[in-house]
């Protein structure tokens, strides 16, 4: 595709030509730019992000193509069309591109499973068929377009799947894939919010099937089975469906007048459904019964995201050994990049399979990726990529094959290892090795949640205003490096800590953000010039002290100045002001950064009148000391409650605390954030209980009659506190709460399991989803802060991306 051919395609306008350039790859995201020409950068402004803003970026990468929806400063050199909306013009591009490809395309949707049928298809087609998908979970508006352009003609076919969240988005998707032939895996109540009625939700995302020359769904839906017959062409063959018999893994599959007689690698209801959509896809694409056994046997489980787990010798190991394509790779090596806790970063890479280039071609690609990620070393894996070394001028070694490489005496240390693989490489061994295994029990973090509430609470906020984020405590828990990091990626603007050791560790592990500490001790006055940190001062006698250790200095750390005005906690009270402002006259090379104070109340509306109060007192305050200062330093008063209850104290930034760990003090926005931290244990015994005996320690615990107890290593050491003991805490089990037995021990908990089917290495969730940090502090009468924050270090952190 040409540059000069774009303009009827977007039905845009191009503002400025130097030469005619070949179209090779598009980007909405300069961290994904991975040639150095042939690039098409699609400016697109959104809710939380305007692409515009990285035009220069882009071009500094090399990029000189651009479409874009408003003017822009760029150099005479590049080629530029602007159309009325960049979102809408790179969805015609890639509609036009599906255009040119007349092989199979397989279009998956539903309410859940898209991700897991799209992959297991391509699991059981791939020996076969070359086939281009979509990577990890692109299903939106902007990544099936990305997704289709991946296409080539040495593929042999396609497989996407779409998602969508409200009406009118499927019909854009459909016109992006044309799929041939249609899998609807279910509907559900996920993601409902943007439909009046189930049946409404079912019509929208049958629209992607409206030309399939075959659609396969499950009778056990009839609002799918609806859908399809108002919604598809009277041509399109409609292929239903459903279990005859099963026992155990062993299933009959009943597809009009056919029988499947099959066996699953799985047994959950989920991944039973998963299994048969494939099954019967294989059959209607003529696979006979012994070939889909035989494909069948090959799935291995799906890992829906990246993860970042503690790895030995202080380093993290990045977890993505399912697959390994091109585009898959590419957002990988995006996530390793936005990763500054260590400053050397190691890929270990395998062969990479149909991506439709030439071995020099694609090396040479993957190793400007490399560059441009700014990778210090390459691990390849394989025949195919040992064969092209000479392609990669990153520090590398090479091994033909996995157990090659680990019999050798490879070893990290200080630094972030990315694990990406081709399932047959067997790379979980890699990380098996590599992983750190301290504690069974693991507080998993998703960084997308984290994104996703960060950006509510920006979307609340005047463009001018400012963000400080508050990581004490260990980010609530969370593990302060990790997500300190994913914070200045994301460009907020401050962030918070209580005590001056927690801001030297994030200076240590690459934070560069302004930092404010509340609760600077004297005795750490030393560190503030050298580490760049800005300490709070609360009293006349701090502030004496600090003028007075830098006496003679040239140049004074930053202070950010705390009034009192309710809390009755720290700060300055109104009779201290005149004094304060003496100070700041006085010693005119201390700079004051910004003034605040706290709200007490803000999450209460029986508490209005009081936080009313507080803000003018704010107000008055803070005026009297900006009166006396030649500058105008910032002012911010709200917390997370604040931001949405008392928008007219935004001021000049806000406080984002326990809203971006997804808890809404104010309730009303609850539905809006998501969970962030999901913690998980394993079953580490199954015991059976006679009636009569007793249960840990204390003999708290009694068997009313026979029963069947699992212990778990996690105990009030890890922060499951000994106030959920007694059957007050519970747990859950392939979904079903059990509770506690017996007090909680200090490193383990048991747990009564007598109706459950369990055995021992089976997960158990101590919060996430359900039950709830909510719950858990509903149960013992506290609050969800108290809940997080109890969590010990010695539990294992692990960070996830979808």
């Amino acid at each position: 595709m040409k540059f000069h051919e774009l303009e009827g395609l977007c039905k845009g306008k191009i503002t400025h030509q130097v030469k005619d350039a070949e179209i090779k790859e598009l980007v909405t995201d300069t961290r994904n730019i991975s040639i150095r020409s042939g690039v098409l950068f699609f400016a697109i402004e959104g809710i939380n992000h305007d692409g515009h803003a990285f035009v220069q970026d882009a071009y500094d990468k090399g990029v000189r193509c651009f479409v874009v929806e408003k003017e822009v400063r760029l150099p005479s050199d590049v080629n530029v069309i602007e159309v009325r909306q960049s979102l809408p013009a790179l969805q015609l591009v890639a509609a036009y591109h599906r255009s040119l490809f007349t092989y199979p395309v397989i279009g998956v949707t539903g309410s859940n499973g898209k991700t897991i049928v799209k992959e297991w298809l391509a699991q059981m087609l791939d020996y076969k068929f070359s086939i281009v998908k979509s990577p990890k979970s692109y299903n939106s508006q902007l990544g099936v377009p990305l997704s289709v352009w991946q296409m080539t003609e040495s593929h042999h076919m396609g497989i996407f799947e779409a998602g969508i969240s409200e009406s009118g988005e499927m019909e854009r998707l459909e016109k992006i894939i044309r799929p041939t032939l249609g899998i609807f895996t279910n509907i559900g109540e996920a993601h409902n919010a943007g439909f009046s009625s189930l049946q409404q939700k079912a019509d929208e995302k049958a629209r992607l099937f409206k030309d399939c020359k075959k659609v396969i769904y499950s009778q056990a839906y009839p609002e799918i089975a609806q859908a399809l017959k108002e919604t598809v062409s009277p041509e399109t063959e409609l292929v239903a469906w459903k279990i005859d018999d099963s026992k155990g893994n062993q299933i009959t599959v009943q597809i009009g007048h056919h029988f499947l007689n099959l066996k699953l690698r799985f047994s959950d209801p989920a991944s039973v459904e998963n299994s048969l959509h494939c099954a019967v896809a294989l059959h209607v694409l003529g696979f006979g019964q012994e070939v889909i056994q035989s494909r069948l046997d090959t799935l291995s489980s799906v890992k829906m995201r990246l993860e970042m787990k503690q790895a030995v010798n202080r380093s993290y190991v990045i977890d993505d050994t399912y697959n390994n394509d091109l585009y898959g790779l590419e957002v990988a090596l995006d996530f390793l990049h936005r990763q500054n806790q260590k400053t050397k970063k190691t890929v270990i890479l395998s062969d990479l399979y149909q991506t439709g280039l030439a071995l020099p071609d694609l090396y040479s690609r993957i190793d400007d990726l490399l560059r441009n990620q700014q990778i210090h070393r390459l691990i390849g894996i394989g025949k195919e990529i040992s064969s092209v070394r000479d392609q990669f001028h990153t520090e590398a070694e090479f091994y033909d094959t996995t157990a090659a490489f680990l019999a050798s005496d490879f070893a990290v240390q200080d630094e972030i290892v990315l694990v990406k693989g081709a399932r047959d490489f067997e790379f979980e061994r890699i990380v098996e090795r590599l992983e750190y295994k301290a504690h069974g029990t693991i507080l998993e973090i998703n960084m997308e949640s984290l994104t996703n509430n960060l950006n509510h609470y920006r979307a609340k906020l005047r463009p001018e205003v400012k963000i400080m984020v508050m990581v004490k405590a260990f980010a609530y828990g969370g593990g302060n490096f990790e997500i300190a990091n994913l914070l200045q990626f994301h460009k907020v603007d401050y962030l918070g800590v209580a005590y001056t050791d927690e801001a030297l560790e994030l200076r240590k592990n690459g934070i560069h953000l302004p930092i404010m500490i509340m609760n600077p001790s004297s005795d750490s006055f030393r560190f503030f010039k050298e580490y760049n940190l800005e300490p709070e001062m609360y009293s006349l006698e701090q502030l004496i002290d600090f003028v007075d250790y830098f006496e003679g200095e040239e140049a004074i750390p930053a202070i950010h100045i705390k009034l009192e005005t309710g809390m009755n906690r720290l700060g300055f009270k109104e009779n201290e002001l005149k004094r304060l402002v003496e100070i700041l006259k006085l010693k005119k090379k201390l700079k004051v950064k910004s003034i605040f104070s706290h709200l007490a109340g803000s999450e209460d509306p029986r508490h209005k009148e009081f936080s009313l109060q507080q803000g003018r007192r704010f107000e008055e305050m803070s005026e009297e000391v900006m009166a006396a200062l030649w500058y105008k330093p910032m002012r911010h008063l709200t917390n997370t409650a604040g931001i949405e209850n008392y928008k007219q104290f935004h001021f000049d930034m806000v406080r984002l605390g326990i809203g971006l760990y997804g808890f809404d003090p104010v309730k009303s926005e609850e539905k809006k954030l998501q969970i962030v931290g999901t913690l998980k244990t394993h079953i580490s015994q199954v015991k059976n209980i006679k009636e009569g005996e007793s249960i840990g320690y204390g003999r708290m615990g009694f068997a009313e009659k026979n029963m069947k107890i699992a212990v778990v290593p996690i105990g009030y050491a890890d922060g499951y506190l000994r106030a959920f003991g007694n059957g007050v805490g519970k747990m859950s089990i392939k979904g079903q709460w059990v509770p506690t037995i017996g007090n909680i021990c200090m490193d383990m908990t048991m747990l009564d399991v007598t109706d459950v089917k369990v055995q021992s290495g089976e997960e158990v969730v101590v919060f996430g989803d359900s039950p709830t940090i909510k719950d858990l502090a509903t149960w013992i009468g506290t609050i969800p802060y108290e809940i997080l924050t109890n969590i010990s270090q010695r539990v294992k952190r692990t960070y996830v991306s979808d």
